[in-house]
């Protein structure tokens, strides 16, 4: 009985470099470059598969005072660290922008959370206006420019009109 040969993937290389001006693991790349505004020199710290690093600072010079420091596992997990925080809180910002809530006291006493949720889109970006009641149960939802402008005089007065489509 004739047995093929089964085809293997190959081990993927291993990602992981050390060098002194050049760390890279899975995730991130640290590179050492000179810094052209000074004499001095700058680290950047890119994450797999992107194009622009997330995170760019000072390096410490060496003590030759000529040459960079060397990159070092403590110094590679510390810029790690502070770039996937660099990230984090750019996502955060940009929820926030996308996502913006607020709580108004409606005419007969209730209160009302008021959500506006940006739907960004290169060729037609919309947001979603919305109403709660206080036991999260929907009131309300329309169909709103990605501009609007949500702010509690805003939420107020699509509240005071019945919830109409604000103009």
């Amino acid at each position: 009985m004739n047995k093929m040969p089964i085809d293997m993937p190959e081990e993927p290389e291993d990602p992981t470099i050390q060098q002194d001006r050049l760390w890279r693991d899975e995730r991130w790349t640290a590179c050492v470059i000179k810094n052209e505004d000074d004499e001095g020199w700058a680290v950047s710290m890119t994450l797999a598969g992107e194009a622009e690093p997330a995170l760019v600072g000072p390096w410490t010079m060496g003590r030759d005072k000529k040459n960079p420091k060397p990159l070092s596992a403590p110094a590679f997990h510390t810029l790690v660290k502070t770039a996937s925080e660099v990230l984090r809180r750019h996502e955060q910002q940009l929820h926030a922008q996308l996502h913006k809530r607020l709580k108004v006291d409606a005419a007969d006493g209730s209160r009302i959370q008021v959500q506006l949720d940006i739907t960004p889109d290169d060729d037609n970006p919309f947001a979603t206006l919305s109403a709660l009641d206080q036991s999260g149960l929907q009131l309300a939802e329309v169909r709103v420019s990605a501009a609007f402008k949500l702010n509690e005089s805003s939420a107020l007065a699509w509240v005071a009109a019945g919830f109409e489509r604000p103009g």
